[in-house]
């Protein structure tokens, strides 16, 4: 008995990835990697090179194709902060800093970071 075959399907051609997403994805994985390092008494901010601002208390992290990367969070004075940085002038120090006193536990955004994720809770780009 002779068997058909059914043509095979045609995949879609992956998308090629931005320098904007590269860079999201690659920062990512350098925050799990550096929160896996923290203690119970640390959470993870980022530094400012070259600036006075202080640090900002990362709550998100987000990128606009094809170029822009955007960290989202708190200064040191609690006041929301948006860093909105071209991936060519990407440079990122990560710090270990004491957690908020009223916090029971620090905050780890490690696990929150997913590709494409914009910021906030309702992942609108938002930080409430």
């Amino acid at each position: 008995m002779a068997t058909t075959r059914k043509p095979a399907a045609k995949k879609a051609p992956a998308k090629a990835k931005s320098p904007a997403e590269w860079a999201h994805d690659r920062l990512v994985a350098y925050i799990r990697q550096f929160e896996a390092e923290l203690d119970a008494k640390q959470e993870i901010a980022m530094g400012f090179a070259g600036d006075e601002t202080g640090v900002l208390r990362i709550e998100g992290l987000g990128y606009f194709d094809p170029d822009i990367i955007t960290f989202y969070g708190r200064d040191e004075a609690g006041a929301k902060t948006q860093l909105i940085q071209h991936v060519t002038q990407l440079s990122v120090t990560l710090r270990a800093v004491p957690k908020e006193e009223e916090a029971d536990t620090p905050r780890r955004i490690g696990f929150q970071l997913d590709a494409g994720w914009l910021g906030g809770d309702s992942g609108d780009g938002s930080v409430g």
